[in-house]
């Protein structure tokens, strides 16, 4: 991360690689402050910031237009096909997008080009319980990294669960 690496902000980037899907920021500091770090929530956005400018994490909107972060992977930046209904993101093939954002730049003659995609659906888990059915899967399968409710009244964060 830029700037000075300090033991909030690697609570954070720690946090952060505990959970397999995107989360908010403020789910993130959720998270962290019911483990007792003592973290205030404009650090873990500073943090979050800060990984972004440095590549270490994916971003992408939510339906309301909030960011969602997630670690990124060491072999780079991926593209994600999110579920609507819980969450769960999978990477997807995506090299031709990357392509073609390399011929459109080299095209123009502009630099530095950066581009967002964002893939989103219903997963089969959640097509099968809204249909009435069992979420589908292998038996003794690793449920995906998820966020349940906070405990406290009326408190609409999210903390992890995974």
């Amino acid at each position: 991360m830029g700037g000075r690496t300090t033991r909030q902000r690697k609570a954070v980037a720690r946090a952060l690689a505990g959970c397999h899907d995107f989360v908010s920021a403020q789910e993130l500091y959720a998270h962290l402050v019911s483990g007792d770090h003592i973290i205030g929530l404009t650090t873990v956005y500073r943090a979050l910031r800060e990984l972004e400018a440095d590549g270490g994490v994916d971003v992408v909107r939510d339906e309301a237009g909030g960011r969602l972060y997630r670690l990124r992977p060491a072999d780079g930046h991926r593209h994600y096909l999110m579920c609507r209904d819980c969450g769960r993101s999978r990477p997807v093939d995506s090299e031709v997008v990357e392509e073609w954002a390399g011929r459109i730049a080299a095209d123009t003659g502009f630099t530095a080009v950066e581009h967002t995609v964002e893939l989103t659906g219903v997963c089969a888990d959640c097509l099968a319980r809204t249909d009435g059915g069992r979420p589908s899967g292998d038996e003794g399968e690793e449920p995906p990294c998820h966020w349940d409710r906070a405990p406290g009244p009326g408190d609409p964060v999210h903390s992890c669960a995974s």
